[in-house]
Formats: structure tokens, sequence, C-alpha cells
């Protein structure tokens, strides 16, 4: 799943915003998630769908209000993966001369 420590589960931006938003929180209602990510309803679907097949996202759904809601949370696997995912993302760019250079 990675080359180089790049996950390409994580790499696809929408998945990477995803994933650095649920580092950040326990859990995250799905309607803020969209909101905060700004993509439909089915593309983020689609990516916590792919982000929980590889055991980096949790989906807890419950009735509130007489509505169904789906929270969407980071695994420890999915933090552990997020977090080598920056690591070889800051080791790539390291050596990059800045704008000014």
């Amino acid at each position: 799943m990675s080359i180089d420590g790049i996950d390409m589960v994580l790499h696809p931006p929408s998945r990477l915003h995803i994933a650095a938003l649920l580092a950040k929180v326990s859990e995250l209602e799905f309607a803020k998630l969209r909101e905060l990510t700004r993509v439909s309803d089915s593309v983020l679907s689609k990516h916590l769908t792919a982000l929980g097949d590889a055991g980096y996202v949790r989906l807890r759904k419950a009735a509130v209000g007489g509505r169904q809601r789906t929270w969407a949370s980071l695994t420890k696997t999915g933090k552990r993966a997020f977090d080598r995912h920056v690591a070889a993302l800051r080791t790539l760019v390291a050596d990059l001369p800045t704008a000014a250079e």
C-alpha cells in the first residue's frame, strides 16, 4: 500500500484532507465533514468507504431526532498510516529550494 512511505490509500487529496480533519478530533459527523471538505455526499461516502476498507476509518451510525446520522473517526491504524504518510511527504520536500531561492 505504500511506495517510499507514501500511502496510496491516503494519497488522493480528498482522502488526505479527510484524514487530516479526523486526526484532530475524536469523531466528526458526516455533514460537517462534507462541509469542511467541500465534496458531495457521494464523493465523501466513496472516500470514507475506501478509508474504511483499509481499516483507517471507523463509521458509527445512530438515529438522532428521528434521522439516521453517521460519524467518522480515525482508527489507531489510520492515525499511524496518516503520521507515516505526512512524514514521508515532509521528507520528500525537505530538500526542495524555497520560492525565494
